[in-house]
């Protein structure tokens, strides 16, 4: 398609030379035009199919697969653009820690992130994405090895963690993930710092 308006192309520049599957919102084009301009630029390129609107003023560029055909937008850049600032950092809970790290195949229907920011929650097709508000301690971990695998764990539940877990966690880990499980032990519970322990231990 032919872009012919002028912030419309300075948009879709800055659109493309992202290389990540980037969920964007009008705050992202300020700097390019009034709000009012912004808004009927993304419409517009809704409109031609060159973005697509998967949330409330959130937008992203439609990915084809070769067999599934359209895929459904980054969970994690989606959760990243509720956030809507940089600064604020996200750790995967639940069901869905579990299902990052090969510990359950279940698909939640609600994936929940721990956040420094504010407490939001958003549908995004059938899910939910729910970002959870918490203590400082529960977030010093966020975004490593340490913080899935805490949480993972958490869900899981101690009953259900086995052998069987620890080598599918095992084969996971990279020796930077082991020297990263070593130094987070002090904000685990103890049971999972155990499993912790043994896996920064294993060779």
């Amino acid at each position: 398609m032919n872009v012919v308006n002028p912030i419309d192309r300075e948009m879709l520049a800055r659109i493309r030379r992202r290389k990540d599957a980037w969920i964007f919102s009008p705050s992202d084009f300020v700097d390019l035009g009034s709000r009012s301009a912004v808004d009927k630029a993304l419409s517009r390129m809704t409109a031609a199919g060159l973005i697509r609107r998967v949330g409330h003023g959130l937008y992203d560029v439609p990915q084809q697969h070769p067999i599934v055909g359209t895929t459904a937008p980054s969970i994690e850049m989606f959760a990243k653009a509720m956030a809507g600032k940089v600064a604020t950092r996200l750790q995967p809970t639940g069901a869905y820690a579990a299902n990052l790290l090969g510990l359950s195949d279940q698909v939640p229907a609600k994936v929940v992130f721990l956040t420094d920011g504010r407490s939001k929650r958003v549908r995004l097709g059938k899910l939910e994405i729910v970002l959870k508000q918490t203590s400082p301690r529960n977030m010093a971990t966020a975004g490593t090895v340490s913080g899935s695998v805490i949480q993972a764990l958490r869900y899981l539940g101690q009953e259900h963690v086995n052998d069987d877990t620890v080598k599918r966690l095992d084969r996971r880990l990279s020796a930077g993930d082991r020297k990263q499980l070593r130094k987070d032990l002090v904000y685990a519970p103890a049971w999972i710092g155990e499993i912790m322990r043994r896996l920064a231990a294993s060779a």
